[in-house]
């Protein structure tokens, strides 16, 4: 897994800030990640975006690239 924010997002906190937020959301999805590698960009409006819609993007996308685990019992989404 890889993290990356470029020098358009800002300074190196906001960068780094940026890359903290996507990480927190793939380990909140990562048990119900299938195996590989995955690769995060962030995007320079991931400054201004809420963390709701951040994770219904970061859902969004891992449901349209077909990555998630097929749901069981004990699996369910993070609210």
């Amino acid at each position: 897994m890889g993290f990356t924010a470029t020098k358009k997002i800002g300074n190196a906190v906001k960068r780094n800030r940026a890359k903290r937020r996507l990480r927190a959301l793939f380990f909140t999805y990562s048990s119900l990640l299938q195996d590989g590698t995955y690769i995060f960009v962030a995007k320079q409006t991931i400054s201004e975006t809420s963390h709701q819609k951040l994770q219904n993007d970061f859902e969004k996308v891992l449901s349209r690239l077909d990555t998630l685990k097929k749901k069981t019992d004990d699996q369910s989404i993070p609210a």
